[in-house]
């Protein structure tokens, strides 16, 4: 199955005789805390208007749990999740469209979450709530509950060890900006760099130049395939907290290629101060 779908695709499906549970995971990473300014409020916006029938999801408290020691957005309680996604409508045999405010990483964060708990019919709405052309709503559905159980396992997860030694044995993929890669700064974490091994790799290269649309699949496997990603090749992902990252993850699906996701990725890593930290623009 596709991961993704177009919002022609979804205007189809809603008005038809089997549409989709719709998620709406507005959320943004924001370093408004540390500047004394309120932080980005995705329910407001949602509020303001947003596709019909979609429920907001709150990501920093649905889809994560307390910052700590699995770092700034550890893996939610799998019971909490599954409270939340039945809440919310979702059911074994429902498909599911989640959509954000346009840059992909909410989104696919619930879409990786959904997977690896074992739903099977997750879609991103590809460019998000930007590239929707129909009509918006500002009311707040109250949907018939789901019946879906989350059972963790069905995508890989990896823990720090396990991403320490794929970047040795496999190909470890850092989501993260550029300048974040090479610990040229470190606007939230502890320290600047990377996990010594890993090769850059931007979300912001997953997407059509100017847009938040993902690149056609052959594209997006190329570029991967550049990166060591070879066929066989094990691949995993990580990124500052585990949002970002799971952008990565989507991507790859996208171009064919499976991966895991380092949940706790940087945020976790980098507050550890007995684990290496490497710098510079070489992954070693």
């Amino acid at each position: 199955m596709n991961p993704i779908i177009t919002a022609s695709e979804l205007l189809s499906e809603s008005a038809g005789p089997r549409p989709p549970v719709l998620l709406d995971i507005r959320w943004q990473l924001s370093l408004a805390k540390a500047a004394g300014a309120p932080p980005f409020d995705g329910r407001a916006e949602y509020r303001a208007g947003h596709i019909p029938g979609a429920v907001y999801i709150d990501l920093d408290n649905e889809l994560a749990g307390a910052p700590g020691a699995g770092g700034r957005h550890p893996l939610p309680d799998v019971a909490a999740f599954g409270a939340v996604m039945r809440r919310a409508g979702v059911s074994v045999a429902t498909p599911v469209v989640v959509y954000d405010g346009g840059q992909g990483w909410a989104a696919a964060r619930a879409w990786w979450l959904l997977r690896w708990t074992g739903h099977g019919d997750v879609r991103v709405l590809d460019g998000g709530l930007a590239a929707w052309g129909g009509p918006l709503s500002t009311q707040t559905p109250d949907p018939e509950p789901g019946d879906f159980v989350p059972v963790p396992g069905a995508l890989r997860l990896l823990d720090a060890d396990a991403a320490a030694a794929l970047a040795r044995s496999g190909v470890l993929l850092d989501a993260r900006a550029a300048e974040r890669y090479r610990g040229d700064v470190e606007p939230i974490d502890r320290v600047g760099g990377h996990i010594p091994g890993a090769v850059s790799a931007p979300t912001t290269e997953n997407v059509t130049p100017g847009t938040t649309t993902f690149l056609p699949a052959q594209e997006l496997a190329t570029r991967f395939k550049r990166l060591g990603a070879a066929d066989g090749m094990e691949v995993g992902v990580y990124c500052g907290s585990g949002v970002s990252g799971a952008h990565g993850v989507l991507a790859l699906e996208i171009a064919g290629i499976p991966a895991a996701l380092y949940a706790g990725s940087w945020s976790e890593w980098s507050a550890d101060e007995s684990r290496p930290v490497a710098t510079g623009p070489d992954p070693q």
